[in-house]
């Protein structure tokens, strides 16, 4: 195989789905000859430490293209006992990855008689993303949020990625996903140090909801359809999901406050 050669007004620069395109490794439809209606994508997802560990919550929404095509996906999952992971780009390849990653985990701990590190856990996931760039190179990335109670330290921690495999920790608050300009600027503007569990639970909610409001790829909350966010907590007890009565409830309630403003 020779070298492509492009005259300079052909030249795709360092964009490396054109070089694809220009050479017909790939159609113009999307970067690895996928067109975007082809699989489904989720997003968006948040994590905020408070003042007993860290929160997490995704929106319930999946993409294919252009259409709604899930409106109760699970986007939250717990990785064991003090950990969770929430996923945000395609979402076959996402929930394989946190699968396998939830399997790996219990088995480092069943050959080793202890838990793997919060820091060893990033770390795992870090390469399992880097082991999916060849994917992402085709457009199907997973770029997901990682947290946890890190019972060393008696804290909550938390992780952003990048489709590389890079692991970035965050000292507050994270965010993923098409809707994450906006689900983070809410975070960010209501954020305070030592929260409490109810005020973060309605900052996530309402994180949520802005970012719908904007992101046409992010669903908030439905009380039609009782369909609510997915929201978890981490904490030294472990990993618990917010009931959706009580979602519902703090939902009716921040619709009230706004009608009334």
């Amino acid at each position: 195989m020779n070298l492509p050669l492009f005259l300079v007004q052909d030249d795709p620069g360092p964009d490396f789905s054109q070089l694809l395109q220009r050479t017909g490794f790939a159609s113009p439809s999307s970067p690895g000859g996928l067109a975007p209606e082809d699989y489904r994508h989720g997003t968006t997802c948040v994590a905020i430490r408070y003042a007993d560990g860290v929160l997490m919550a995704g929106d319930r929404r999946a993409t294919s293209g252009h259409l709604i095509s899930q409106r109760n996906m699970e986007k939250v999952f717990p990785a064991d006992r003090h950990s969770g992971v929430a996923i945000a780009g395609a979402a076959g390849p996402a929930i394989e990855m946190v699968k396998l990653f939830q399997l790996q985990l219990e088995h480092y701990e069943k050959v080793e008689g202890t838990a793997l590190s919060l820091d060893g856990k990033a770390n795992q996931l870090s390469q399992m993303i880097r082991s999916n760039l060849p994917m992402a190179m085709q457009g199907m990335a997973v770029v997901p949020l990682f947290a946890g109670f890190d019972l060393s330290r008696s804290e909550g921690r938390l992780y952003e990625f990048d489709i590389t495999g890079g692991r970035y920790e965050e000292a507050d608050h994270a965010s993923t996903g098409s809707g994450s300009l906006h689900a983070g600027t809410v975070v960010k503007l209501g954020y305070s140090t030592n929260m409490s569990i109810d005020r973060v639970i309605d900052l996530a909610i309402e994180a949520l909801f802005e970012a719908a409001d904007e992101d046409s790829a992010t669903g908030g909350p439905d009380m039609i359809r009782g369909i609510y966010p997915v929201v978890a907590t981490i904490t030294a007890d472990g990993y618990r999901r917010i009931g959706d009565d009580d979602l519902a409830t703090r939902t009716q309630a921040m619709v009230e406050r706004r009608r009334g403003s």
